[in-house]
């Protein structure tokens, strides 16, 4: 388990990155052999997306079990991110490509996302007695001290 940092930290990250929101709803759940493979496919695409980060993909979490659930992923830039949900070499694809023929339109289980474009310094962040999560564990923390004390000295830091 990862060390809880008992300072006040926040996120440091050069330049513009992406905020990408993902997740699905299981709407008839004894329709297993609908969505079993919908959730089956998400971690394999994780560990693609962590053993490679020439990909782009700067970490992320889940949001825990829930119906509908959310991932909330951090990438280096939106053109990382398409490049690795159409690359023809990537997990993503095939399993794409299966939902949109076996199982799009039976309505067993819905998908959905939300793509965010952050310029750079146009963010927030604080973490206080955590392990390293969220943006903060994606990119870099640092002490929250001195002008990062306040929510719009990180915001004008930033």
């Amino acid at each position: 388990m990862p060390a809880i940092i008992n300072q006040r930290m926040c996120a440091q990250i050069e330049g513009d990155f992406v905020v990408f929101l993902i997740g699905m709803r299981i709407n008839h759940w004894w329709k297993v052999s609908q969505w079993g493979p919908v959730i089956m496919a998400f971690p394999k695409m994780i560990r693609e997306l962590e053993t490679h980060p020439e990909l782009g993909y700067l970490g992320g979490f889940s949001g825990g079990f829930s119906n509908p659930n959310v991932n909330v992923q951090y990438w280096r830039s939106f053109e990382h991110l398409e490049n690795y949900a159409r690359s023809k070499t990537s997990v993503h694809l095939p399993a794409w490509q299966h939902f949109n023929k076996h199982i799009k339109q039976n309505g067993a289980v819905g998908i959905w996302h939300e793509t965010y474009l952050v310029k750079a310094g146009q963010y927030e962040t604080i973490y206080h007695h955590l392990p390293p999560h969220g943006l903060g564990k994606a990119t870099t923390l640092i002490p929250a001290s001195g002008h990062l004390e306040s929510a719009r000295g990180r915001i004008q830091s930033s």
